[in-house]
């Protein structure tokens, strides 16, 4: 089998040692007629193939043939000149066939065909597989942006995506390769007329120095074998030539060529009907009559079987073809299914203005789309959610330089990028002397400065953070999805989540859902902790705890309470630096002021607080907040364990990103360093 697949290898390298050994007669003839039959072969096959990717290995065949023809014709030269004319029985019955006694006659068919050849198919395949080629890679972009808007919508996996990428990159290097194997057989082309002028001039010169015959013996002698030989290269030759133009043109095609031209042909009968009226006519003006009402008949014939034919009729079971083509909006929307479309909303969306599609084009360099997977991996590991598709997609409604975020159809961000430009931040924003456009960073509101690529060494010297572009996007959007993130998690999902923990823990799952709590009572407590920054990811856990007091505990909030006590490791480790939690503690009148004003429904609890208490636990909240604003980054207000729920839910009217925990959902071996009391004068 090893040996069968060094095949090709081993056809090249013998069709370079053609170029340089002496072939007997006998193996000329076969390797002529070899090169007849791999021609044919070729041409049938372009013509039964449905899209040029189907016989993607067509260039490098087209550049293996011309080499080997042009063996063959240095082969057949040498026996011509050095064998008395005589270059086996292929090149001496082609010869002799066409000439037919006339030299004159055979080299001006020999010279028609090279014409043909070299004019007429050689020249138009060249020129469109130049085309194919400009409009292929022109369309690479736009076919790039459709596969990742709909892998974005989830209408293809990523499987799919991939090949269908891989699919137009093919297409693009196949039209590319063909616009410069074009040229093989152009030069194929000249090269044999030369070859035949050195075989025709050269033979005639050995004759008379050789003494062969009289004039006219050597001239029958070598215009016969050279116009076999001319011929036996040419034919092939042609036949190549055709099937270049078959391959190139075969993109709008969805068929092979056969069934192509016998349906096209046969879905206009009339046109037949009326060519063969207009054909009649030609008796008038002299033609001869019976061949042309012979082909006036067979036209006729054909025309009024068609017509009674008519259109095909599907087979039973199968709905009929579609043949009535949309015209108008009102007609697409007739089908109410097309209405029910535009109902879908997608989870989450970007909108992008033309100047950024380089950055979201893989076609053009762009690797967002690498990115949001690879924030979609990072984000499932540290949280425990794996995001749905991002649909991305041009648009003319944003400026050039914007792109818009949505969550579930609605616009939650935006932003401004300048593409080729570095966003600068400065380590010391008081001593920002760097030059460069002002902006703000979007994902934080942090004052920053876009710079070009020539202030880039500068700015890096002078301690800058640079960020590119895609960088800046993808923070934007990492950052949105954190905040959203409660609103990505639907219940599908949690199935999704439910069933990838019955793959290890097959029992807990049974036991708590839908027997405990139900897998909506599940989303909300999911959604719950997800609001709050607690990542989802120890699923187990949760579900444990749940089985626990789910039975007994109805009320939402408080099993949420227990469920981050259980996850009290992981809380302390998300909001901990360095073994150690800097917080704000909360006074006990007001703890006392709260739990004082709960009121309890059977749908839950609510706060009763006065406004003048509530004002006043806001200001003192202020407060202690401006003072640390400096020494950490997110403030951390810690409470006993039964206020927590109810002072996050007050303090987030008027401070929603700051994070209140509970004495029992913090690591004992975490420390603890109190940075201010929030109290009530």
């Amino acid at each position: 089998m090893k040996l069968f697949n060094n095949t090709v290898s081993a056809f090249v390298v013998a069709v370079i040692f053609l170029l340089i050994v002496p072939l007997p007669t006998w193996m000329l003839d076969f390797m002529f007629i070899a090169n007849l039959t791999i021609s044919f072969v070729i041409l049938l096959t372009t013509m039964y193939i449905k899209e040029s990717l189907e016989f993607s290995i067509y260039p490098s065949l087209l550049l293996i043939t011309t080499l080997f023809r042009l063996a063959l014709n240095v082969s057949s030269t040498r026996k011509i000149l050095t064998n008395g004319g005589y270059a086996g029985e292929v090149v001496k019955t082609f010869g002799e066939f066409v000439i037919q006694g006339n030299v004159i006659v055979g080299l001006v068919i020999f010279l028609i065909i090279v014409l043909v050849q070299f004019i007429v198919i050689t020249k138009g395949s060249e020129r469109v597989a130049e085309v194919s080629a400009r409009f292929t890679l022109d369309a690479m972009p736009g076919k790039q942006m459709a596969i990742d808007a709909d892998l974005s919508s989830g209408l293809i996996d990523e499987e799919t995506a991939r090949t269908r990428r891989s699919k137009i990159q093919r297409e693009a290097d196949f039209f590319g390769a063909m616009d410069g194997a074009s040229k093989f057989v152009k030069g194929d082309a000249i090269m044999s007329l030369l070859v035949t002028f050195i075989n025709l001039i050269g033979g005639i010169a050995i004759g008379f120095v050789n003494n062969v015959g009289t004039f006219q013996e050597i001239m029958q002698i070598y215009s016969t074998s050279t116009v076999g030989d001319g011929l036996m290269s040419q034919i092939p030759a042609l036949l190549i030539s055709v099937a270049t133009g078959m391959i190139v043109t075969r993109s709008a095609s969805e068929a092979n060529l056969n069934d192509d031209v016998i349906h096209q042909f046969s879905s206009q009968p009339m046109v037949l009907i009326m060519s063969a009226i207009a054909m009649s006519m030609l008796c008038f003006i002299g033609f001869p009559v019976p061949q042309v009402l012979t082909m006036s008949a067979i036209l006729l014939v054909l025309g009024f079987l068609l017509m009674r034919k008519g259109p095909e009729v599907a087979p039973a079971g199968e709905a009929p073809p579609v043949t009535e083509e949309v015209t108008s909006e009102a007609d697409y929307y007739k089908n109410i299914d097309n209405v029910y479309n535009l109902l879908n909303v997608d989870q989450i969306s970007m909108e992008f203005g033309y100047s950024l599609i380089p950055l979201v084009d893989e076609a053009s360099g762009g690797n967002f789309v690498d990115r949001v997977i690879m924030f979609r991996k990072q984000f499932a590991t540290e949280m425990g959610l794996v995001f749905p598709s991002v649909r991305l997609k041009d648009s003319g409604q944003v400026n050039p330089n914007q792109y818009s975020i949505s969550i579930k159809g609605e616009q939650v961000a935006q932003g401004e990028v300048l593409v080729d430009h570095y966003l600068a931040l400065a380590p010391d924003p008081d001593h920002d002397m760097l030059e460069g456009i002002e902006t703000v960073e979007p994902a934080f509101g942090i004052a920053a400065k876009w710079i070009s690529e020539d202030r880039r060494v500068k700015a890096e010297l002078a301690g800058y953070t640079l960020i590119d572009p895609t960088s800046v996007i993808i923070t934007h959007l990492s950052e949105i999805i954190k905040v959203h993130a409660h609103e990505l998690l639907n219940r599908q999902e949690v199935n999704n989540i439910l069933t990838n923990l019955r793959k290890v823990n097959e029992a807990i799952v049974n036991d708590t859902v839908p027997a405990i709590v139900s897998v909506g009572t599940l989303q909300k407590i999911l959604c719950n902790l997800l609001r709050e920054g607690v990542p989802i990811r120890d699923i187990e856990t949760i579900l444990e705890t749940l089985a626990d007091y789910g039975a007994t505990v109805k009320d939402m909030d408080m099993l949420t309470e227990y469920v981050r006590q259980a996850l009290k490791r992981t809380i302390t480790h998300r909001f901990a630096e360095a073994g150690q939690l800097k917080v704000i503690s909360l006074d006990a009148n007001i703890e006392n002021q709260i739990m004082g004003s709960v009121k309890k429904m059977e749908t839950g609890s609510y706060l009763a607080l006065e406004p003048q208490t509530i004002q006043g636990i806001v200001s003192a909240t202020t407060k202690e907040i401006e003072k640390i604003k400096d020494l950490v980054t997110t403030p951390i207000i810690i409470t006993s364990p039964i206020v927590r729920v109810y002072f996050k839910k007050l303090i987030d009217q008027f401070y929603p990103n700051t994070t209140v925990l509970s004495f029992n959902e913090i690591d004992p071996d975490v420390k603890i360093q109190a940075l201010g009391n929030i109290t009530i004068m």
